[in-house]
């Protein structure tokens, strides 16, 4: 999580909400960092975990993020969540809970929809008042 709120620091720096996210290979070693890029490159889609996605993919060679685990430092969002199925992500680790649009636990439970073909494990709050002080301090900011 410490890394995900370095990438979170980074997105701060060029006007990007502070999200970061982390995504780690079946034996734990980095496959991919980002941190939004909303505001980067005028890219609605460049939330900090579609961003890891799509260079976790392209590290590992192929789309199916089997055995991967995503760390992010907020509740992923619905188009987010939905990545994270589609790409067959086994874990997500987050920190900060979102009540205004959290798609895991907060107004949704995208990733464990018994509906989908993937389910996701998910452990919230690691980290929750770092995670949430650094978007507070940066809306406070603004």
């Amino acid at each position: 999580m410490r890394l995900a709120l370095e990438q979170g620091r980074r997105a701060e720096q060029h006007g990007d909400v502070p999200v970061g996210a982390v995504l780690l290979a079946p034996d734990g070693a980095v496959l991919a960092e980002a941190g939004n890029e909303r505001e980067l490159t005028g890219d609605p889609t460049a939330h900090a975990e579609i961003l890891v996605l799509r260079r976790g993919a392209a590290a590992r060679g192929e789309w199916r993020l089997t055995g991967c685990t995503l760390v992010v430092t907020l509740e992923p969002c619905t188009m987010c969540a939905g990545a994270l199925v589609l790409a067959r992500v086994d874990r997500l680790v987050f920190g900060a809970y979102d009540p205004k649009a959290g798609a895991v636990a907060s107004l949704f439970d995208v990733v464990r929809d018994r509906r989908l073909n993937h389910a996701v494990d998910v452990r919230g709050g690691i980290l929750a008042e770092e995670c949430g002080a650094q978007l507070r301090d940066f809306f406070a900011r603004r």
